[in-house]
């Protein structure tokens, strides 16, 4: 299947997933409820998302009261990646204290359909579901303190102010999305 994508400024791929926490979700049910979502595409071992993840702890800390939820969504092929299998998901989420919804995307459609190349990526969307901003998540994902540009905390206080957002795409520093093998 191919890698289709999403553009900045088109409606984002509608998608319902399974969670962690045996719920599922459905990303234009969350668009009624946030006035921004962040899906950010991520995994269980690769260690930019580790070197990242207390980062977007805090974001969604720092920004739920104002109407903002991030949704960490598992990609990666499992067969080939057992430690990304749903248990392995469940066990990371509890270990890490995730305070934001994770999802399985087993049949790797809605990666396809947003085009999620690495992890983390991240893709945010405004109310209407539009994205707004799709890359990474700082500048820096080796040093927290040496972040000159929080492009996605930049971009969330953007979106939840009205405004337009300064940097709408930036490179994505990551691990490769883990595909399945083509089924011939």
């Amino acid at each position: 299947m191919k890698n289709t994508g999403t553009a900045i400024g088109s409606h984002a791929p509608d998608f319902e997933l399974p969670g962690i926490d045996d719920r599922v979700y459905h990303l234009a049910r969350y668009l009624d409820q946030y006035r921004v979502v962040a899906v950010i595409f991520m995994c269980n071992h690769c260690p930019y998302v580790g070197a990242y993840l207390e980062r977007l702890k805090q974001l969604q800390a720092d920004f739920q009261e104002r109407g903002f939820t991030a949704m960490g969504i598992n990609s990666n092929d499992m067969r080939d990646y057992p430690e990304d299998s749903f248990e392995s998901m469940k066990r990371f989420a509890s270990f890490k204290e995730l305070n934001f919804p994770y999802l399985r995307d087993a049949n790797q459609d809605v990666a396809r359909g947003f085009g999620a190349q690495k992890t983390p990526e991240v893709f945010l969307l405004d109310r209407e579901g539009v994205i707004r901003y799709n890359g990474a998540i700082d500048d820096n994902a080796e040093e927290p303190t040496a972040v000159k540009e929080p492009y996605l905390r930049s971009a969330i206080g953007s979106l939840l102010a009205g405004e337009s957002i300064a940097i709408a795409s930036t490179q994505v520093v990551g691990c490769d999305l883990k595909w399945r093998p083509s089924e011939s």
